[in-house]
């Protein structure tokens, strides 16, 4: 067996986890936008309903208190299925506010491939603050497409980069489910090859990873 030279870009993929989970949080999990403040309105008559009222408890609306366990939003098949090799357990990244942002990542290079998933939970003030970071971020991550039937709103995008002619495909899937945001990031490079994994593999596993991380999301704890 010959002795592979890794490229830079791909050595530092395989540093310890923390340094590529955090670079992937960077990536695909932009800060939650925070909704405008609301001008107090005036008191109302006796007897006299606020005629915006339906209006503001749409904006309020939160089903999620609190950000799930991130490792455990996946199952230990799915893992060994999209990262051979890696620990099922995963390693939940550190966060600043963990009730409300939460990471697991798993990587492991076995033989020559490498693949690399991490999931991330964002919990927002409201529906209208996700749905307005949800659109930001998908508007940032252009040349994809939906995700039907998870969450309010599902998105996936799947990108090739090549760097000392190594090919590294990523796929990112978004969605938007209430007031929580989730997102999944899955890449893989072949380094005997050479070649990165075939676009359909890359984006099936991620939309797989997604559907379970929300089915956790909404089986856990609600506000």
């Amino acid at each position: 067996m010959r002795t592979l030279s890794l490229p830079l870009a791909l050595t530092a993929r395989i540093s310890p986890v923390v340094v590529l989970a955090a670079a992937g949080w960077v990536l695909t999990s932009g800060p939650a936008a925070t909704p405008a403040p609301q001008k107090e309105s005036a008191p109302q008559s006796a007897g006299r309903p606020s005629s915006d009222g339906g209006a503001s408890a749409a904006a309020t609306t939160k089903r999620y208190s609190a950000a799930p366990a991130p490792c455990g939003s996946i199952g230990a098949a799915t893992i060994k299925s999209l990262v051979p090799g890696a620990k099922t357990a995963g390693k939940e990244i550190p966060s600043t506010d963990p009730a409300l942002r939460r990471t697991c990542s798993w990587n492991a290079l076995k033989g020559y491939d490498y693949r690399w998933l991490d999931v991330s939970f964002e919990i927002t003030e409201s529906d209208a603050a996700a749905a307005k970071s949800y659109k930001e971020n998908v508007t940032a991550k252009s040349g994809g497409g939906t995700v039907p039937g998870v969450g309010d709103a599902g998105y996936s995008v799947v990108n090739l980069t090549t760097e000392d002619k190594q090919q590294t495909r990523e796929g990112v899937v978004m969605i938007q489910a209430s007031n929580a945001l989730v997102t999944v990031t899955y890449n893989g490079s072949d380094f005997e090859s050479k070649k990165a994994p075939a676009t359909d593999e890359i984006n099936k596993g991620a939309i797989k990873a997604a559907k379970e991380a929300v089915a956790a999301l909404e089986s856990g704890q609600k506000a």
